[in-house]
């Protein structure tokens, strides 16, 4: 990774993140997992690929240019890691292309068959001609590209099929043409005719395109076709200047119509393309090697194979669905969190508690105002019709509604006009700071007349989508520590103006920016001061990424002194693990399995007093110091002991966790230890409370 000679403090975050999403192509690798589970990891390795390249590889593109001048984070040498990631990237399209040939042998093996448009028999060639002329030829708009004057704007993810044409006779003077293929209002996937009953036969629908060409084509006379799938991955950073006299409504709309034009990141394309059509395109497109022109197989934008159709496999999804949480089984939502905390774990506790909890704020005639923060929604989201029924019911309903949620603009901005026709008052951010936070805060009138704050503190988005998917906990609360501090969290949000000191009122919740990271550094401090006594001292974190440079000269720090550190980082990893003036090892993994693990979780020993926090940052720069986030203290002790629990069987796992060593080369964790699988333990673990709970009656 690093050049000869070169001592290294910490590992490049770019090259780390690649190293992440190998692990992601290491589940598509694994012949244990299930068969459709493999191709969706497939196409969640490409997913991510193309918003690293979306986001990262057109963030060091600006460095490059603008150098000193560029307002962002600057990293150490772009060209040289751009100059890597390419180096990677190839070998990692190479392994995926051999991944997918094992598993296209495996779907054969189940009679699952991907036709293309040369393997089809006579009842299918008729289908597929019927069905392009009834669904499909409307939306194929083909372009005789040598014949315009200015090349069409691409658009980022699409795919598109570039075409020759000519005649047998004058195979020389060969035509050009572009199609894009209609797959945002099609779908990829069209299931054939089968010869058998047990097969399953599927083609793409570029596929169907390819077979139609001559159809399409009819007017010029031609006979000869060939046809080559490329894709164009564009700069999709939104710039938003600071120009005061324009709101920031109006910057993200006018950001969203540039990025459709950002400049091109990445050009993959069909090895097998017509020289003559790649040389044209790379000209017209004003492409350069730099521009990381990447040969790859017949297929591209494998994003779609996550929505591989599902009724083709023989053997039902596998899946748990989540449980209802024992406290929560019988009583409303509110009336239990006014006793007592709970914590709700995603996805093995279902989501419906935090939505019945804004449900019954809404029809609670002793509530009078909810405030949230949204930042990822759900398309059809339950949670904006609670809060919609909760202004039609007479609440004062605030929403932080974050703009600029990356590729959720649109969504977004459509959400805002249509809380606001409702009459909610939508807050939409702060100029150069992301609201990260998932907080909420319900304000209901008391029997004497007072007033009294419930509500949640969150690791992860209020969507009830990836709640199914992505691993986090939730605290609902009563607690008025907690809850006051949340509602300081929303006076900042609503009166930006008044500055900081707000926020460092904030007694029992630790906010970015800047507060956490200065008490977090008070933390370590705290356990390196005990270690130097040869007292116990521990830390365990658990987090998506772990790149600020001042966090990780604390925790080598730490290590020296002889704290024992665990780590369980998902994603990127910049720390160098490994260091022989650690007096203790550290001990850093990564689990990447069915769910996607999302939660920050932080333990600190303090003296046998176990202090555990549950926050929405990471330990980024971006997250410490550019970003609202909430950070909040567990301290009912039941639930503090479940959070170190599960931390505990997670440390354990040796069947999905990889080591985070300083070569990331993701070498999985073995162990001679019984199997331990921790998301399949932490679904027994949370269920067997839940078994316990409902014998023995105890609420």
């Amino acid at each position: 990774m690093a050049q000869p000679g070169i001592k290294r403090k910490t590992i490049a975050r770019d090259i780390s993140w690649l190293s992440f999403n190998a692990r992601v192509l290491q589940e598509a690798a694994d012949p244990t997992v299930p068969l459709r589970e493999r191709i969706r990891f497939l196409g969640i390795f490409s997913n991510n690929l193309d918003e690293f390249f979306r986001v990262r590889v057109a963030t060091l593109r600006r460095m490059i240019q603008f150098g000193s001048k560029a307002n962002m984070h600057l990293e150490n040498n772009p060209q040289q890691i751009i100059d890597e990631i390419q180096m990677i990237v190839l070998n990692q399209q190479g392994e995926f292309n051999r991944i997918w040939e094992e598993v296209m042998k495996e779907l054969n093996l189940q009679k699952i068959y991907l036709r293309t448009e040369k393997e089809l028999n006579a009842e299918q060639q008729q289908f597929v001609s019927n069905y392009f002329e009834e669904e499909v030829s409307s939306d194929v708009i083909p372009l005789m590209i040598e014949n315009i004057t200015e090349f069409p704007a691409l658009r980022d993810k699409s795919i598109y099929l570039g075409v020759v044409m000519w005649k047998k006779e004058s195979a020389l003077k060969r035509k050009y043409a572009l199609i894009e293929i209609p797959s945002r209002t099609l779908g990829r996937f069209t299931i054939l005719p089968s010869p058998k009953p047990d097969e399953n036969h599927i083609i793409l629908l570029e596929d169907v395109i390819r077979f139609n060409l001559p159809e399409i084509f009819s007017y010029f006379g031609y006979d000869q076709y060939q046809s080559h799938i490329f894709k164009v991955t564009r700069d999709a950073e939104i710039d938003i200047d600071e120009d005061i006299s324009t709101s920031i409504i109006q910057k993200l709309e006018k950001g969203i119509k540039n990025r459709r034009k950002g400049k091109p990141v990445r050009f993959v394309y069909d090895r097998e393309m017509d020289p003559g059509l790649l040389e044209y395109l790379v000209r017209r497109l004003n492409l350069s090697k730099r521009d990381n022109l990447i040969p790859g197989g017949r297929i591209h934008n494998f994003r779609h194979f996550m929505d591989f159709p599902d009724q083709v496999f023989k053997e039902k999804r596998l899946r748990k669905k989540p449980f209802d949480h024992p406290l929560l089984t019988v009583r409303r939502v509110t009336d239990v969190i006014m006793e007592k905390d709970v914590l709700l774990n995603f996805p093995y506790h279902s989501f419906l508690p935090l939505i019945d909890l804004l449900r019954e704020a809404a029809f609670d005639p002793d509530v009078s105002s909810i405030k949230i923060t949204c930042y990822r929604l759900a398309p059809q989201s339950k949670i904006i019709n609670a809060l919609i029924n909760a202004v039609r019911n007479g609440k004062e309903v605030t929403v932080m509604l974050e703009l600029r949620a990356r590729f959720e603009e649109e969504a977004n901005l459509e959400w805002k006009e249509r809380l606001e026709e409702e009459g909610a008052k939508v807050l939409v951010g702060i100029p150069n700071m992301k609201v990260h936070a998932k907080v909420c805060v319900i304000k209901k009138r008391t029997k004497d007349h007072n007033f009294f704050y419930y509500g949640f503190v969150s690791t992860g988005n209020l969507s009830e989508r990836t709640a199914k998917v992505y691993a986090d906990h939730c605290l609902l609360t009563s607690n008025q520590k907690i809850m006051a501090d949340v509602n300081r969290i929303f006076n900042f949000l609503e009166q930006p103006k008044i500055g900081m000191n707000v926020l460092k009122e904030c007694k029992a919740i630790i906010p970015s920016p800047f507060f956490v990271k200065r008490e977090m550094i008070r933390l370590i401090d705290e356990e390196i001061k005990q270690a130097r006594k040869k007292k116990p001292a521990y830390i365990t974190l658990k987090m998506n990424s772990l790149s600020d440079e001042e966090m990780i000269q604390k925790l080598y720090e730490a290590a020296r002194a002889g704290v024992q550190i665990k780590l369980i980082v998902r994603g990127i990893f910049c720390m160098l693990s490994e260091n022989e003036k650690f007096r203790k090892p550290v001990k850093a993994i990564s689990i990447v399995d069915e769910y996607l693990e999302h939660a920050r979780v932080w333990v600190f020993h303090n003296k046998g007093k176990e202090k555990v926090y549950i926050s929405s940052a990471d330990w980024m720069v971006r997250n410490l110091e550019h970003r609202v986030e909430a950070t909040c203290p567990i301290w009912h002790e039941e639930l503090k002991q479940e959070l170190i629990d599960i931390l505990d069987i997670q440390l354990q796992d040796n069947v999905k966790a990889r080591w985070l060593n300083n070569e990331l080369d993701n070498e999985y964790v073995r162990t001679t230890k019984k199997k331990i699988r921790s998301q399949v333990e932490t679904y027994s673990y949370l269920f067997n409370k839940t078994k316990t709970n409902r014998e023995t009656g105890s609420h």
